[in-house]
């Protein structure tokens, strides 16, 4: 369990995710990205059953009222990815 805090730098024109989890009470480094073309890219690096990993998450619009998340990670430096989680948002209307 956890919420994110999502904050706007105008200087660099970037975004960063903050993750907070209640589990353990912390706050993790945040992914950096920005948005271009209907497409958000945003990344960071950190630890994952001992080794150093890439984290990369995907905002895609669909349309005004959909976009798309993915979650995948890089244990090469970016060379490939393995998409473990993809979730498609439709806004009520």
């Amino acid at each position: 369990m956890g919420m994110t805090i999502r904050l706007y730098n105008p200087e660099t024109r970037l975004w960063s995710i903050h993750w907070m989890d209640s589990v353990t009470g912390t706050v993790q480094a945040p992914m950096i990205g920005r948005f271009e073309q209907g497409r958000g890219e945003f990344y960071d690096r950190e630890v994952f059953e001992d080794k150093c990993i890439i984290s990369r998450f995907i905002w895609t619009v669909i349309s005004e009222n959909a976009c798309r998340w993915e979650q995948a990670f890089s244990a090469d430096g970016g060379k490939t990815w393995e998409t473990n989680w993809i979730m498609d948002n439709t806004r009520r209307l």
